[in-house]
């Protein structure tokens, strides 16, 4: 009160400092609730699955073991690619963990055998990170100009590059299409007639395919460099390479093969509303930027990039998060202005004085103020579950106690019994001051026990802390403002603009508070006289409400409404990616014939280029970007509107669907591995064992309410093509298994000999057979085995060769093997639904000896939430009956 300059100084501070603040406060729909984690992928494509976990997986799995705060690993092994998940405590700062990591990778690349497969560590990026995704397509009237290999040359080479120095991005990876490669495509009746192997092919384009340099010569006053250009530039100068030379005669590359434009073996594809393929790429933003600044950036630099396309190519986003982020914020704000409002209208109603009701209710922005400013100093993030939780109440509680005593003070106090009308300003001081000081203890009392309401949140750590700590952090801090600008602004404030005038003249908020009065002690007097039926009700009250309490379901994560849709869809294990496209096409097709209301419908099948999400390819996720809710006309609300679209894709025969949102199945993936929101773990080492129990399981658990269709995790049946060699007619013909690998892995998959340069783009050189020779399993049974002694055999002659159902992948958790059983909860509480398949298995699944189960998502961290809170709770509770008795 003495120091009014100064407590206006620290205010006018305090404004400029939240502004600021507020202004550059990181915003986003939720809290990032993603664990920290580091990722280690593997791409093999000669390797098949259980390959792919013995020379991979497990040697970089052992690898990890003595690093230090881990708390998790978990891993997929599948044909052609390993991915690795190591979790960390979330106190270990992520730039250390993945420093430890690549140091142990080291240690385990001596155990892979070399040419297998190089790990790598995925992006530093989380659940939130897919912040922008966008297809490349053709505009109509130029569908016929630009084939899929094009457009994908177009992403990798003009948006990825130009994308790529994004100031905030962590990636952008490419989905679809088909990835350009220079391929040299052998006949193999040539290659026999000609009596040429393919080693020697591979070696020849090898040596054919540099440049050098032979330092300078000085002539005169000049140096001159040297330079030996020798590398490929375009398909004829491989043509023209020599292979070997028979009698004089030299041996070309065209006489052998076919040199053409080919593309990689492909693991995924991207389709669009029921028209076919294009190409998609993935913004990743980098853990821990500010979303709006990095979507500011994407899409000022995606505007740049539109202009340097070629005509008739167009990018448009399918999955923009700017509005999800502006509907939540929006929200937000609505309902922060709508509260302040009406806490500002029954103030001022209540208090019966203008001047002291804008008082209190300027305390409202002055601690959201101080709330921003604390967010961005703490690195709390703006979103619905921090900001949504503010009860503006709670904030001028401690104001409206000391406003209210000054004005009860100045109109019944010793100046007004001495008769004085108007107070100077010295008075006012003094009768501020007297007033506050009474009611500074209660006021102050009364918000520390809010606080301490939310101590048990503060206490939760892991992904719940993630999701609730933000929430109680924001409340907290707005009460501490509010605490501190009760005991320093608000008597200032009273002190210089309340009234001075010390009569008080009835108005409607006396006669309301009269009202109240009258009311509350009526029923004062009769709650007395029967002290002991009150208290007996008041234990019996208490005992109900513990015991709904206990019986009461539980969530984990309260569902936020996306706007968007997805449509996980799969088909039969083994399926070719040409019958996936084509099928998921229809799909599209007919949820956009029948529903006005999806903007767009993108599938993305099996893997990216960046594939930290491996699906196989007989599965897809169908993001269906949808119109504002207000615009719809199919169904009221979202659960209508699943249930709507589960029923128009039952029409087509062979797919199984699960519909969730995007981020809600990034945030279960990345948590847990699993996108569903609960999954039941199997753990044993015989896979197909493993396969038979969740079978079981899956039909034990369909029936109980809430459960939608259970997914099982594929980890058997994959058809393959399968080469046993014959050792004893591989040694007769002098043989060894080595150089048989590198010709049959040569003729198929294809071996990279080099790359071409076209400018600053490159692409791979690759040798493979003729596609005509890779349709069938003739093509691996005459394929030509070169012998030593100069003359060939089929592959037929020394391997048995046949079709034969293998591991499609291997899942291992904390190093031993598992399968889940996984489903989304409709209509009901994810604890309930839980404890009753509980209940069922613990009686109806009897397992083999040495296997057991464990329930893992959702419902995992739920409990572990529970059972912190179980502590919390009571401590909070007891904490504040202390501070009452003292």
């Amino acid at each position: 009160i003495r120091n009014k300059v100064a407590v206006g100084m620290m205010t006018l501070v305090l404004i400029l400092a939240g502004i600021y603040s507020a202004y550059n406060l990181p915003v986003d729909a939720q809290p990032d609730i993603t664990n920290n984690q580091v990722q280690i992928i593997t791409q093999a494509p000669s390797l098949g699955a259980q390959e792919v976990e013995q020379f991979i997986t497990a040697p970089i799995e052992l690898s990890m073991a003595n690093i230090s705060g881990i708390i998790e690993k978990r891993s997929i092994s599948r044909s052609g690619i390993s991915v690795i998940t190591i979790v960390f405590k979330d106190n270990i700062d992520i730039y250390w963990a993945r420093q430890q990591v690549n140091a142990q990778l080291k240690e385990a690349e001596n155990n892979i055998p070399e040419g297998l497969g190089e790990p790598t560590l995925a992006p530093i990026t989380t659940g939130l990170g897919e912040i922008y995704q966008y297809v490349i397509h053709a505009k109509k009237g130029y569908e016929n100009k630009y084939t899929p290999t094009e457009l994908r040359t177009i992403q990798d080479w003009v948006v990825r590059t130009q994308l790529a120095g994004t100031v905030g991005l962590a990636e952008v990876s490419g989905w679809g299409g088909y990835v350009k490669q220079y391929e040299i495509a052998l006949d193999n009746d040539k290659l026999n007639s000609l009596g040429i192997t393919i080693p020697q092919i591979y070696e020849a384009l090898q040596k054919n395919n540099e440049n050098t340099g032979g330092s300078y010569i000085e002539q005169q006053r000049n140096a001159y460099f040297i330079r030996g250009l020798g590398q490929v530039q375009n398909l004829d100068d491989i043509r023209r390479i020599v292979v070997a030379n028979t009698k004089g005669a030299p041996i070309l590359v065209r006489d052998i093969a076919t040199v053409q434009f080919g593309s990689a073996t492909r693991y995924g594809a991207v389709t669009r509303n029921g028209e076919g393929e294009v190409v998609a790429g993935v913004a990743l933003m980098l853990k821990g930027e500010n979303f709006s600044e990095v979507i500011k950036n994407v899409k000022e630099r995606m505007v740049q990039i539109q202009k340097s396309l070629p005509k008739g190519v167009v990018i448009e986003p399918f999955i923009d998060r700017t509005e999800l982020v502006g509907r939540a914020i929006g929200t937000v704000k609505r309902n922060l202005l709508e509260g302040a409002l009406i806490v500002i209208f029954v103030l001022v109603l209540l208090l019966g004085n203008l001047r002291a009701g804008l008082v209190v209710a300027s305390v409202i922005p002055l601690a959201m103020l101080f709330a921003f400013s604390m967010m961005k100093l703490f690195g709390v993030s703006g979103n619905l579950m921090s900001l949504g939780a503010i009860d503006f109440g709670l904030i001028v509680d401690g104001a409206v106690i000391i406003v209210e005593s000054v004005v009860h003070h100045i109109t019944t106090g010793s100046y007004r019994k001495k008769g004085v009308e108007k107070l100077t300003q010295v008075q006012m001081d003094v009768e501020v001051r007297d007033s506050a000081s009474k009611l500074m203890k209660s006021a102050a009392f009364g918000q520390i026990i809010i606080l301490i309401v939310y101590l048990p949140l503060l206490s939760l750590v892991g992904i719940e802390g993630k999701m609730f700590r933000p929430m109680a952090e924001t409340v907290a801090f707005a009460i501490l403002g509010a605490f501190i600008l009760s005991l320093t602004y608000v008597p200032m404030a009273s002190a210089l603009f309340l009234s001075k005038k010390t009569a008080h003249k009835r108005n409607i908020s006396d006669r309301i508070i009269e009202f109240l009065q009258r009311v509350y002690q009526r029923a004062l007097v009769a709650v007395l006289k029967i002290k002991i039926i009150t208290v007996t009700v008041v234990f019996i009250v208490f005992g109900l409400a513990i015991w709904a309490f206990s019986r009461m379901g539980g969530e984990f994560i309260p569902t936020l409404d996306e706007g968007d849709l997805t449509v996980e869809i799969s088909m039969m294990q083994g399926t070719s990616l040409t019958e996936v496209i084509k099928t998921f096409g229809k799909a599209e097709k007919l949820l956009k014939a029948q529903f006005p209301e999806i903007k767009q419908a993108v599938t993305r099948i099996g893997s990216s280029e960046i594939p930290t999400d491996p699906m196989p390819m007989e599965k897809g996720d169908m993001m269906l970007a949808m119109k504002p809710k207000g615009k719809w006309k199919t169904a009221s609300n979202k659960e209508e509107m699943i249930e709507k679209m589960e029923d128009a894709l039952s029409a087509i025969p062979g797919i199984n669907i699960e519909i969730s949102q995007p981020m809600q199945m990034r945030f279960n993936e990345l948590m847990t591995g699993i996108r569903q929101d609960v999954a039941i773990k199997l753990y044993g080492e015989d896979l197909d064992v493993l396969a038979v129990q969740a079978e079981k399981l899956a039909k034990l658990i369909a029936p109980v309410k809430g459960v939608s269709e259970p997914y099982i995790e594929k980890v058997s049946g994959l058809p393959q093509i399968q080469v046993v060699y014959n050792r004893d007619k591989m040694a007769q013909y002098g043989l060894n298994i080595s150089d048989v690998n590198m010709i049959l892995r040569t003729a198929f998959a294809g071996s990279v000999t080099g790359v071409v340069f076209e400018g600053e783009k490159r692409f791979d050189m690759v040798v493979r057979l003729n596609r005509d020779l890779r349709e069938n399993i003739s093509g691996v049974e005459n394929l030509l085995v070169p012998l030593p002694s100069g003359n060939k055999v089929p592959l037929s002659q020394v391997a048995d060769i046949a079709f034969k159902d293998a591991p499609a992948q291997v899942s291992r958790e904390d190093g031993k093997r598992r399968i889940y059983v996984g489903f989304n909860v409709q209509g009901r509480d994810v604890e309930t639904t839980v404890q009753e398949i509980q209940d069922k298995l613990n009686t109806a699944l009897k397992l083999p000896a040495g296997y057991y189960l464990t329930y893992g998502g959702q419902f995992q961290n739920l409990q572990a939430a529970k059972s912190r809170l179980m502590i919390a709770v009571p401590a909070a509770l007891l904490f504040i009956l202390v501070l009452l008795y003292v």
